[in-house]
């Protein structure tokens, strides 16, 4: 059991232990007012952020005017934190990076448009690791993004100031996105649920639409299953893909008994799970058995080369950026401040371009060959992760680029699989470290099945409740 100092916002005041569903019909039932679960949040905010540094930029004026009369919606009222690479009119974006000075966007983002329109209040914005490239926040300047459940270790991807505020229990929910994982790492890290989506099931900023490969999706971290169905039950009413069936309504357990796919050797040629990771995903499998589902061991199904192929691709987003750091940023971006993680993926695509078109043809393949295994299979099992959750320090991206991502490519070597494929997959915290650290397990179903995932994840919930941050 570790030793390390955790960190809880949770006190007695308005917000008290509620999730967000429970805050919602306290607050239409009149037992917690908009402006006291407001000013609550803030305060929870600002007692932990100090030890996390979860908080890219603060709106707290802003989201106390905005109690005074909330927009309507389900979560009408409820306060969140919008990530930073993410634009909300009024708040500067700065993708986790002091590159450049950052101005105020003019107007929400299409994500953000969607995201608020369900009634959340922004306090303002999450950090994230610059350009959300690394999974851990760890800025050379910003500093690095705590996990609450050990001050020495880190938050866990990009999203991971949105995962530390809802861990700690200063937000219900908290918004969260994923290119490789930034969803579930850190849900995982942070013993959260994190849910992925499928590709184009929520709104998406146009930068991300145009993506060559749309790895991107945006969604919630939050501590209880039915927070992230009802926020998607929610988004839904706000915006809908005719594309992909309804996720709905999902309050509970599904009944049928599933055909479970079980994985942990990784994705591609990466390293699999550490043994203890290992060994944890194997009790989850035997749960999934003593529940009535049907466990079969089977190999990730994809080609050897998926690990290279995605590092290529992340790899070209990075020197694209770079390139037109100036173009996008104006005058003050300054590319000499960007981290050495950063510059070493520009490099690599910048001796592998030649190899780029074949790469994408691969990964954008990868979604009809999983298709084809999802004709076997309701859904897949794996670890989130590939080892415990490492120190602060461990992935410093200042250090060598070749010691930062050999450490990435060992920790993440099952979370973009789905980023490719656009299927979704959702982190649940049902497994513990032998250092008392949350342990997520990864559950993934082909595209447009989210209801498989949440049913399955409100069966699980119930058979081995997830952990509490105790302090």
């Amino acid at each position: 059991m570790t030793s390390a100092r955790r960190v809880s916002a949770v006190t007695d005041d308005a917000l008290g232990t509620l999730d967000a569903v429970a805050l919602v019909a306290a607050i239409q039932d009149g037992d917690v007012g908009v402006r006291d679960a407001v000013d609550a949040a803030i305060a929870r905010v600002q007692a932990v952020d100090a030890d996390l540094g979860a908080m890219a930029f603060t709106a707290y004026d802003r989201a106390r005017v905005e109690a005074r009369d909330p927009r309507g919606g389900f979560f009408a009222g409820v306060p969140t934190v919008v990530k930073d690479n993410c634009d909300v009119a009024g708040m500067p974006t700065r993708e986790g990076t002091d590159a450049w000075v950052g101005r105020p966007a003019r107007a929400d983002g299409d994500f953000a448009r969607m995201y608020l329109a369900t009634g959340l209040v922004p306090l303002g914005k999450s950090q994230l690791s610059e350009y959300g490239f690394s999974a851990a926040a760890e800025h050379p300047r910003l500093g690095p993004v705590r996990s609450p459940w050990s001050l020495d270790h880190v938050a866990g991807a990009s999203s991971a100031g949105s995962a530390a505020l809802v861990a700690s229990g200063a937000l219900t929910i908290a918004h969260a996105n994923d290119g490789g994982g930034s969803i579930r790492i850190p849900a995982a890290v942070n013993g959260l649920v994190g849910l992925k989506p499928t590709r184009g099931r929520l709104a998406q900023d146009k930068t991300l639409r145009e993506m060559p490969v749309r790895i991107v999706s945006d969604g919630v971290v939050t501590r209880s299953v039915r927070d992230t169905a009802a926020f998607y039950r929610e988004a839904e009413h706000v915006y809908r893909t005719l594309s992909l069936p309804p996720v709905g309504d999902i309050t509970r357990p599904g009944r049928k008994r599933l055909k479970v796919a079980l994985n942990t050797t990784g994705a591609g040629n990466g390293p699999g799970a550490s043994p203890e990771v290992a060994d944890l995903t194997l009790k989850t499998a035997a749960l999934l058995e003593e529940l009535g589902h049907r466990v079969e061991e089977v190999e990730a199904p994809v080609a050897p080369g998926f690990a290279d192929d995605f590092l290529l691709y992340w790899s070209t987003l990075a020197l694209f950026l770079v390139r037109t750091g100036r173009r996008h940023h104006g005058r003050t971006f300054d590319p000499s401040r960007l981290d050495n993680l950063t510059h070493g993926l520009a490099r690599h695509a910048t001796r592998n371009l030649h190899r780029l078109p074949g790469a994408v043809r691969r990964l954008r393949r990868s979604t009809a060959e999983s298709a084809e295994f999802y004709a076997s299979y309701d859904v897949t099992l794996t670890p989130t992760l590939g080892t415990v959750t490492p120190r602060v320090g461990h992935l410093d991206p200042t250090q060598p680029y070749e010691t930062v991502i050999e450490r990435l490519m060992d920790w993440v070597s099952f979370t973009p699989l789905q980023n490719a494929t656009g299927d979704p997959a959702i982190s649940l915290p049902l497994a513990t470290s032998a250092d008392g650290l949350p342990v997520g397990m990864m559950f993934g179903a082909g595209a447009g099945h989210e209801a498989v995932l949440l049913e399955l994840a409100y069966e699980l919930e119930e058979a081995r409740p997830f952990p509490v941050l105790q302090v």
